[in-house]
């Protein structure tokens, strides 16, 4: 198969969960990674990861196939960073859906969902691990059941919308707890988008790691 991967930040974590699939499958497959749709060709499947772009449908059109990886139990969930506010709202649980893109985002009929189990002890590297694995083998599922695969309208719930998330949704208010900001700190990639507090008319960077042992998994 001819397949286009488009993720637009060279310096996104998904990076290296995506060099491994490659690997892994240019066997059998011709495979592009792209970070504009400006290097898109024609193919049969392409794949949208962590893309920033508006796909419309000229370029959908080139391929046989336009799939999204979105981190949501869909329609729940539609728009930016699902799992990150889901984490940050106290869910313990995130479904990751493989969906055709659309015009409207996140609209489009499913192709499968995985459910991950998050640890409330997993730090953003451990849940960026467990969501790139999640979404790895929904890449899998799209070459080998191509064919055969049955896509099903999302359900009619009303959709739900987070929005794009912003530096200033890192901030902490240093007079909670900090049992009460693990889950906004845990989120927070610490090179990227680190956590910050104020305090004494200073601001402050939050690098948070686990020491010692796993005591528990829950």
């Amino acid at each position: 198969m001819k397949i286009s991967i488009l993720c637009s930040d060279d310096e996104h974590p998904v990076n290296s969960a995506l060099a491994i699939w490659i690997n892994r499958n240019k066997v059998d497959n011709e495979i592009l990674l792209a970070r504009t749709k400006n290097e898109l060709k024609f193919g049969d499947i392409l794949f949208l990861v962590s893309c920033n772009e508006i796909i419309d449908k000229c370029v959908r059109d080139k391929f046989k196939a336009t799939l999204v990886l979105h981190a949501s139990d869909l329609p729940e969930g539609r728009g930016w960073s699902p799992h990150i506010w889901k984490i940050i709202e106290g869910s313990s649980e995130i479904v990751v859906s493989l969906i055709e893109a659309e015009d409207a985002v996140d609209s489009g009929r499913i192709w499968r969902k995985n459910k991950i189990n998050v640890p409330k002890h997993a730090l953003w590297d451990e849940i960026n691990a467990l969501i790139f694995d999640a979404e790895l083998d929904l890449m899998d599922f799209a070459i080998q059941e191509y064919f055969s695969v049955e896509p099903y309208e999302q359900s009619h719930i009303p959709p739900s919308y987070y929005p794009k998330r912003s530096p200033g949704d890192s901030r902490l208010d240093p007079s909670h707890s900090i049992e009460s900001l693990f889950n906004q700190i845990r989120v927070c990639d610490p090179t990227r988008f680190p956590a910050k507090f104020e305090l004494f008319g200073q601001d402050y960077k939050i690098i948070l790691k686990k020491i010692g042992g796993q005591k528990n998994d829950y």
